[in-house]
């Protein structure tokens, strides 16, 4: 009888075989190993094993530096929960492919998650052949312009119903190329993968995913859910972001810019096309998102209609290696989430002051959809917080004792739910109780990226 399943309205009754028992009673100084198998018996060392283990996690410790941490040293180590290899039996059986998983105990690997976790759990620990190989694993995979946003639990089969999965593809791909160099995968993995996206989005792709006369992005509609806010009951859209969605049209500039940025001298034309639209884009967003009444930008604007509600994804058009926005706007943006949206342990989907605000995720599933964008606050966020923080402030020596504050209250959490791990969710009101998966991979991955941000930083006013 599971207590938790059944204050989440779901079947909590165990109906799993069970093979039996077995017991063994132990004296003093004595030790046992139980082996089982579906197949012939193997052998395995239990000594050994261990060894290997720690010999594994000792490394990613130390690829975090010697000055990191206690809880700079945890997240190291928590990241490799999440690096899984998927065999891949829809079509030609083919070698195992390296993944992420995005979350225990429910998800499997998904392309947003994956792209938005990467740079933390491979960049930051030094595993670049593991991050080269996952970009590989999701770009064989590319249809249409777009990123499988999941593969299917049980067949494989890659799933597209996501807007801003492919864009996230081409983010990583910058973060990845500034951490290790390696022109070589940008040139042959990396860049053509990210033509691709971008030439399929602007001519239109699924979900009629299309470029508009100004330049910005759009796509979906009123039955489809396209962004990271994607909870849905049966019909019904509890976040309704079709049309212009606000980071997707963030990621969009920043992906244009990137191009036109990384591509030259490796391809001119290429990059002075992307250079070209970059400049089109950055004035029409401006146009179409700033909210000069809130001082910050909108959220959606969908069938002619903005939408004003204050939501943490703005943050992105000020935190991804390239910004539309002028810095005075910056500011206004990092000044409206600190103000409304700023927790401990992450930013809330949500205004608090708003009518559709949601305190609390509990309940039946219909009231945890209900919350789970508005208002539950979400551990990845703070990545980007922090990194629009420093970008704004980090020049102040004064800013680095509050970044690290703003990530303080993880080094109690990672004893709090799932030991060494950070949960994927908390309610949006204090105390901020962690609810959903006990271990997320963009939680681990944003919260480690943006802890060596901070020491970035740091080393640089030293």
């Amino acid at each position: 009888h599971y207590r938790t399943d059944l204050s989440r309205g779901q079947d909590h009754l165990e109906d799993l075989y069970s093979p039996g028992v077995f017991t063994f009673e132990l004296t003093d100084g004595r030790a046992v190993q139980f082996n089982a198998s579906m197949d012939e018996p193997v052998s395995v060392g239990f000594d050994t094993t261990v060894r290997a283990r720690r010999s594994v996690l000792a490394e990613l410790v130390a690829s975090v530096g010697e000055t990191a941490d206690q809880t700079t040293r945890r997240l190291a180590v928590a990241s490799d929960a999440f690096v899984a290899r998927r065999s891949f039996t829809f079509a030609t059986p083919s070698a195992p492919r390296e993944t992420i998983l995005a979350g225990y105990h429910w998800f499997a690997d998904w392309g947003r998650d994956a792209f938005i976790a990467l740079p933390g759990l491979l960049l930051t620990t030094h595993r670049y052949e593991l991050a080269r190989k996952v970009f590989t694993t999701f770009a064989e995979h590319v249809s249409d312009g777009m990123i499988p946003n999941r593969f299917d639990d049980y067949s494989n089969t890659p799933h597209y119903n996501s807007i801003d999965a492919s864009l996230w593809f081409i983010v990583a791909g910058e973060r990845y190329l500034s951490a290790t160099g390696d022109t070589t995968v940008w040139r042959d993995v990396l860049m053509p993968t990210a033509a691709a996206i971008l030439s399929a989005y602007h001519t239109g792709t699924l979900f009629d995913i299309h470029a508009d006369a100004d330049g910005l992005l759009t796509g979906g509609s009123e039955t489809t859910q396209l962004t990271w806010m994607d909870a849905k009951l049966g019909d019904e859209v509890i976040t309704p972001r079709h049309g212009r969605a606000v980071e997707v049209n963030a990621l969009w500039y920043a992906g244009h810019a990137i191009m036109g940025e990384r591509c030259r001298g490796i391809d001119d034309d290429t990059a002075h096309h992307h250079s070209e639209q970059a400049e089109l884009i950055a004035p029409a967003f401006v146009q179409a998102f700033w909210n000069a009444e809130a001082d910050c930008l909108y959220d959606c604007i969908r069938d002619g209609e903005v939408d004003a509600s204050i939501r943490p994804n703005q943050i992105l058009a000020v935190s991804l290696p390239h910004s539309p926005l002028p810095r005075e706007q910056q500011r206004g943006v990092l000044r409206a989430v600190t103000e409304r949206l700023l927790t401990p342990y992450g930013l809330r989907t949500l205004d608090p002051r708003g009518p559709r605000y949601r305190a609390r995720y509990r309940g039946s599933w219909e009231s945890r959809d209900r919350a789970y964008h508005q208002g539950t606050v979400w551990a990845w966020l703070l990545g980007a917080y922090v990194e629009a923080y420093l970008k704004l402030e980090g020049t102040r020596p004064a800013a680095m004792e509050r970044a690290s504050g703003l990530l303080s209250a993880f080094d109690d959490h990672l004893l709090d739910r799932g030991l060494g791990q950070i949960s994927e969710i908390f309610d949006g009101d204090p105390p901020h109780t962690p609810r959903g998966c006990i271990a997320q991979a963009w939680s681990v991955g944003e919260i480690l990226r943006a802890k060596q941000l901070i020491a970035d930083y740091a080393a640089r006013l030293a």
